[in-house]
Formats: structure tokens, C-alpha cells, sequence
């Protein structure tokens, strides 16, 4: 049984917190991955963390943590845990309007008249059960029961897919998805093959709209991004650049306190709040460009 182990700390600054994350890639033993996060709590906190398989060198943690005028690191011993098996039959399925978000395990629970999306539990990626999934596919919902059909639609940032794929279910035109992660455009492809919808959604690696096939398919009458505020209110520029007039961007990733922010900073570009949708800590924006 292959034992793994984690080292983590919080400092404050996202400079000094990605030089600490690339520091400690040098230490030895090695860490099998580093992750460096934000934490989303405007508190300018950022989490650096690294994965073990052997227990990692306390002393060389100790003098990263005082170099870089970090937190001390807590180690921690992980379980030997199959992750993936204890997600899949932990979640239960999400329905969100006539969305119906699945793993292969819950199958025979598919209602009937639902447009089911299956989406397996994997290590990353997300599973479409979070409520900003779930707030977003909400707002695609509701817009289609107002009568709009997406006839040119992008999901920037989409993860698993499942955004893009709930369009491409609902709509007769291709979807176009893309995230920064290549290893998320895997995920994506994959999802897409599996719910049959490989040739209506393309997936591509770019970071926001920067990709030719992005450009090139542009203006869009629907935009999904669901992230996070920081690369939400990034975007907010560039996506008043690729929506078309009239068109509508639906937003997630945020959490009910930072709403306003983005909404005041895609107001400035000239797209306009139309709908707020809060679920437990969580909130979707579905804004609309100035026609």
C-alpha cells in the first residue's frame, strides 16, 4: 500500500506564493505536484501545497516557510483512499430545470422528458454538481424557456464541459468549449464522446478567448465562465470584444460577496445585469450586452 503525504501553508501575495510554490518543487524528496491557490475570500491569502510520496523533508519545509515569510507547513499523512469511488457513490444526481446531471451509477434514475448529462466522478475537473454548475445550467434554463436559442455559444473555462454539452443537448447549432488546463480539454472531449455529443461541441486549450477558433467563431449570442471573480472580472473586456449585441453572458464561480464587483465591472464594458441567482453561498450572473 503506496503511502502519500501533503505539506501545506498560506502566506500573503500572489508573487511571493507562486515563488514559494516553484521553490518547493526543489525540494528533496520531490513533490509529485504543487498546487498554488487563491483563496477566495478577498483576503489576499493565497495556499501553496505539495504532494508526497515519501514523507517530505521537514527541516527544508520549515526554512522555505521562513524564507518566504509563510505560515509554518502542516504535514499530514493521506489516507489510502480510492477518491474517485467514494465520489461516485457519495453524489447524487443534480437537476437543474430540465438538466439532469448523472454519474453512469445513477442511470436507472434518469427521469423521463429530462435532458440528462452524464458526467463520472473524476480526481478534478468538478462533477457538475456544484451549485454554480448548477446555477448556471438554472439561467440556461430559464433563458430557453423565454424562448432564446443559442445559435453560436462558447463555455470559456469550461472544465468538464458540462455547460457547453447542456446547449449543445437543447440547441441544434456546434458549441465551442475551452480551458486553460489541457488535461480539462481531455476531460471535456471525453465527457463530450460519452454523451454522444463529440460533433456538436469542440473542445480547445486557451486561456479566456485566446485561441484563432475562438476569434474566428465570434460574435457570440451566448457565453458561458464559470471560474472565479478575479479571472471573471479579467475577462470582463474581452468578452465585450467576442459577445454580440443583445447577446448574454452567464457567470458563476463567485461567491454571493463578491457579485457585486463583477457586475460593476462588466457594467462598465456594457454588460448589464438581467438576473441573479443564489444558491446556499453561491451566485450566478446572467448578464446581457447592450444591443
Amino acid at each position: 500500500m503506496t503511502k502519500t503525504y501533503t505539506a501545506f501553508t498560506t502566506l500573503r501575495g500572489k508573487d511571493p506564493a507562486e515563488a514559494l510554490g516553484e521553490a518547493l518543487e526543489d525540494l528533496d524528496p520531490a513533490p509529485m505536484g504543487v498546487g498554488v491557490f487563491e483563496i477566495e475570500d478577498d483576503s489576499g491569502i493565497w495556499e501553496i501545497g505539495g504532494y508526497f510520496l515519501a514523507p517530505p523533508d521537514e527541516i527544508g519545509l520549515a526554512l522555505l516557510s521562513a524564507a518566504y515569510n509563510a505560515n509554518p507547513f502542516v504535514i499530514s499523512e493521506v489516507p489510502d483512499t480510492d477518491w474517485v469511488d467514494k465520489v461516485r457513490r457519495e453524489l447524487t444526481p443534480v437537476e437543474a430545470g430540465r438538466f439532469f446531471v448523472y454519474g453512469s451509477h445513477d442511470a436507472d434514475k434518469v427521469p423521463a422528458g429530462s435532458e440528462p448529462l452524464l458526467i463520472e466522478a473524476a480526481m478534478a475537473f468538478g462533477t457538475g454538481h456544484h451549485g454554480t454548475t448548477q446555477g448556471c445550467l438554472m439561467a440556461l434554463d430559464r433563458l430557453a424557456n423565454q424562448g432564446f436559442v443559442g445559435r453560436n455559444v462558447a463555455d470559456v473555462g469550461c472544465g468538464t464541459a458540462v455547460l457547453a454539452m447542456a446547449a449543445a443537448r437543447i440547441w441544434a447549432d456546434p458549441v465551442i468549449a475551452s480551458d486553460i488546463d489541457p488535461v480539462a480539454v481531455d476531460v471535456a472531449e471525453a465527457n463530450c464522446e460519452a454523451n454522444g455529443l463529440a460533433g456538436k461541441v469542440t473542445c480547445v486549450e486557451a486561456a479566456g478567448f485566446d485561441h484563432p477558433e475562438l476569434h474566428a467563431r465570434a460574435p457570440y449570442d451566448l457565453v458561458f465562465a464559470n471560474i472565479l471573480k478575479a479571472p471573471l472580472i479579467d475577462l470582463a473586456p474581452s468578452m465585450a470584444m467576442h459577445l454580440a449585441p443583445g447577446g448574454y453572458a452567464i457567470l458563476s464561480g463567485l461567491l454571493t460577496r463578491q457579485a457585486d464587483e463583477v457586475i460593476e465591472a462588466y457594467a462598465r464594458v456594457g454588460n448589464n445585469l438581467v438576473q441573479k441567482d443564489v444558491i446556499g453561498d453561491w451566485v450566478t450572473l446572467t448578464l446581457q450586452r447592450t444591443a
